[in-house]
């Protein structure tokens, strides 16, 4: 199919219907097939996608908003995959140009990896850190960090909504109260009765997502991270703000190896908003 002809093939609205092809996309491209989060990514933001007039998927992304329901503090922008048969034919230039329009005056976020970058930065976007993303076999060790930390019940709710947005700097409660279904693992850190942390474990084909990762200080994201380890014989995967050295000093030397590196990237602010020293990892880099 020409360039031509993929320029005009109308930009859509994706569905929960289109998983399959959203998935079938991921392994096109040499990526896990991911079902179980692009289902979460489909209900809870926005997809859009170019159907492939021989069957499934030219490219998709997906957009993710965060703030009042009337009123989006921050969107972010994931999962930006184009077929390999129609790479480097400008779709996804076009995939992220219909995402800039739609969000209009709504600030952008994403995680680019190397690749990726140089086009995000000829759009505008521009780099404000970095996260590294690690995965192993935990393995404990060491003095086991002593913040208590045990499962997180419906009681926790609020609680749990009012430091998320405290710390992630907009309100992300269709997200997080999504998490007891998505997730297998739901936990938080507690001392003298508050909730000074929380954090996830969500299956993702042979691995757990640690995320999101919110903490108080490093010693309170370690002991969540220990007691998410202790509930999965999986691998971990998480992605950690490289600004939190201590943290991943500590679970790289538990078998938590570093893996790639990529940059977290904004359009129309010049930083992310919260609180980055609570903010250790996020649910998934595809919605921040």
């Amino acid at each position: 199919m020409s360039s031509l002809c993929l320029s005009t093939l109308p930009i859509r609205q994706l569905t929960p219907r289109d998983l399959t092809s959203c998935a079938d996309l991921s392994q096109d491209r040499g990526w896990p097939r991911e079902e179980h989060k692009w289902r979460l990514l489909l209900t809870a933001g926005t997809g859009y996608g170019i159907d492939d007039p021989e069957g499934g998927l030219v490219g998709a992304c997906v957009v993710t908003e965060y703030g009042a329901r009337d009123r989006a503090d921050l969107a972010a922008v994931g999962m930006v995959l184009v077929a390999e048969r129609h790479s480097r034919q400008v779709v996804g230039r076009r995939l992220m140009q219909h995402a800039i329009a739609r969000a209009g005056a709504t600030p952008l976020t994403l995680h680019a990896t190397s690749a990726g970058r140089p086009l995000y930065e000829e759009l505008g976007f521009k780099s404000v850190g970095q996260a590294q993303m690690v995965l192993g076999r935990f393995r404990p060790g060491g003095a086991h960090p002593a913040v208590p930390t045990r499962p997180a019940t419906a009681e926790d709710l609020p609680a749990i909504l009012r430091l998320d947005a405290e710390v992630f700097g907009a309100d992300r409660t269709h997200m997080v109260t999504r998490l007891p279904a998505f997730a297998d693992q739901l936990r938080v850190a507690e001392q003298d009765g508050e909730i000074v942390g929380y954090a996830a474990a969500w299956p993702n084909m042979a691995t757990h997502v640690v995320g999101p990762l919110i903490a108080r200080d490093t010693e309170t994201a370690k002991a969540l991270v220990t007691s998410l380890a202790a509930g999965t014989e999986r691998l971990l995967r998480t992605d950690i703000d490289v600004r939190h050295e201590e943290l991943l000093c500590w679970i790289t030397e538990r078998g938590v190896e570093p893996q790639g590196l990529n940059s977290v990237m904004t359009y129309g602010i010049p930083d992310l908003p919260g609180d980055w020293t609570r903010r250790f990892a996020p649910l998934t880099v595809a919605a921040g």
